[in-house]
């Protein structure tokens, strides 16, 4: 039967206890595995293999469309098994406007291993292009990108990726497969962040590598069992019970940013919005062509930019906090939390200044969520 996802995302794990029947993935909770005196069982070693993260594993390769998946602590821990594809001498473009933590492994920690790194505006062809070089193996797409939410054709990337004997990657944690099938465009990699929308309840850390071509997914596969950063069983079932819900929770989460975003276009105390539901975002015609919606996160400039403590302390009920996609709203500021990475001179070109700000919304009612902003907006509005 050709199911819709979001019938895929409720059954994920469904099915995987074969001997009590159990609906809920059981966790298990072990290390090694009893076998007879002559072989080893399908399982032996729960760094190489484990029933409950294959059962995550399994069900995430399916949503995704991909040939294998595997499952890390972190989404930094599966952006690093990535780049371990990578040689001495390779060359990586990326998404210049993209998390502070992948900029900082490539340059902090791969970069003296001998990888080099080109960040330029993926939105732009051209600058994609010029960027490349006879050593570029990987380029590394974020879209819609953190924090400002630009959208890169990812067909026209993989084209771009493939003519010059290069593979795709695409950090889809802001839309989910429910949204975003990088696989359909041509991607060769999908990472994930799934502590965010994916896990969606901000209480575990989780990250996922997904391969379109099944040489490459057993290569990961190995990758992950060699270096030993994988997914405990427990962090697995509570990824697979928050995916569970993800196609309900993103149409909400959606429907409010939706709200949200037309509120603070319309504020005299907020500069520029960006959200890829607006029709004024300049990705807006490309993201509707290649997703199912805009997603559920909304960056925006506050005019009165130097006053964002005082703003973020006024709110009460969207949490001042790093991270998102939880069901609680989550506001942060990328300048000093997730791009304090970066170099100044970096910084001020990809203008993350003082007054943006990164919110994420989550399942609260939106009345009460613009409710919240606007009384935060109105302390600190200008004289």
């Amino acid at each position: 039967m050709n199911r819709h996802p979001d019938s895929h995302v409720v059954h994920i794990g469904v099915g995987q206890d074969p001997l009590h029947g159990a609906v809920s993935t059981p966790i298990y909770q072990t290390v090694t595995y009893q076998h007879p005196g002559n072989a080893l069982g399908p399982y032996d070693y729960s760094r190489t293999e484990n029933p409950t993260r294959t059962a995550l594993a399994e069900g995430l390769a399916l949503l995704e469309g991909g040939a294998g998946a595997s499952l890390f602590a972190s989404g930094m821990a599966a952006i690093v098994a990535l780049f371990h594809l990578l040689n001495h001498g390779d060359h990586v473009v990326l998404t210049e406007d993209l998390y502070g933590g992948t900029y900082r492994v490539l340059t902090d920690v791969f970069g003296r291993l001998g990888v080099t790194a080109s960040f330029v505006d993926t939105c732009r062809s051209k600058d994609v292009l010029d960027a490349l070089t006879p050593t570029t193996r990987l380029i590394f797409l974020e879209t819609p990108s953190n924090p400002h939410l630009y959208v890169t054709d990812v067909q026209e990337m993989a084209g771009i990726a493939h003519t010059h004997n290069s593979w795709l990657a695409v950090d889809n944690t802001f839309m989910t497969p429910l949204r975003q099938r990088p696989f359909d465009l041509g991607a060769d990699f999908v990472v994930y962040s799934a502590t965010k929308y994916l896990s969606g309840h901000n209480d575990v850390l989780a990250g996922a590598l997904i391969a379109a071509d099944p040489d490459l997914a057993k290569r990961i596969q190995e990758l992950a069992n060699s270096t030993g950063g994988v997914l405990a069983p427990f962090d697995a079932w509570l990824v697979m019970r928050g995916i569970k819900t993800l196609a309900v929770r993103l149409d909400r989460q959606e429907a409010s940013a939706r709200h949200i975003a037309n509120f603070l276009l319309d504020h005299p105390g907020v500069g520029p919005v960006y959200f890829p539901g607006l029709d004024s975002h300049p990705g807006h015609s490309l993201q509707k062509h290649q997703a199912r919606g805009p997603g559920a996160m909304v960056t925006f400039q506050l005019k009165a930019g130097r006053r964002h403590a005082e703003f973020m302390d006024a709110l009460k009920l969207i949490l001042p906090a790093v991270s998102l996609g939880g069901a609680e709203s989550l506001i942060t500021h990328p300048l000093t939390e997730t791009h304090r990475e970066l170099p100044p001179d970096r910084l001020q070109s990809l203008k993350i200044g003082p007054g943006l700000m990164r919110l994420s919304v989550g399942l609260e009612h939106p009345d009460d969520l613009i409710q919240d902003l606007d009384a935060a907006l109105d302390r600190i509005k200008e004289s």
